[in-house]
């Protein structure tokens, strides 16, 4: 087998990959969205003001409902004890 037979074989494989990766993409991102919808009309049924996003600490749950008084919770050298701190930015505030 040549050099170039063996290019032209990955070259074929990774395409194959790349495919493979778009059409998992497509159907994940359908799957979200049925999830999304099963979302809203769960918190609509229930009553809720929103999905609670994380289970660990009380400005995490509900972002529209964030304990604005806990203390040293936006201090700028506090640390971080729950790992969902880290994915969501911190909330934005009016300015009066």
């Amino acid at each position: 087998m040549r050099k170039s037979d063996r290019l032209l074989l990955l070259y074929v494989v990774l395409s194959g990959l790349f495919l493979l990766s778009l059409a998992d993409t497509t159907r994940s991102s359908q799957e979200g969205a049925e999830r999304i919808d099963r979302t809203r009309r769960m918190v609509a049924e229930l009553g809720l003001t929103d999905p609670a996003l994380f289970t660990e600490a009380r400005y995490t749950r509900h972002l529209s409902q964030a304990d604005l008084h806990s203390a040293f919770q936006d201090h700028p050298m506090a640390l971080e004890h729950f790992p969902s701190g880290s994915l969501l930015l911190p909330p934005q505030r009016s300015q009066p």
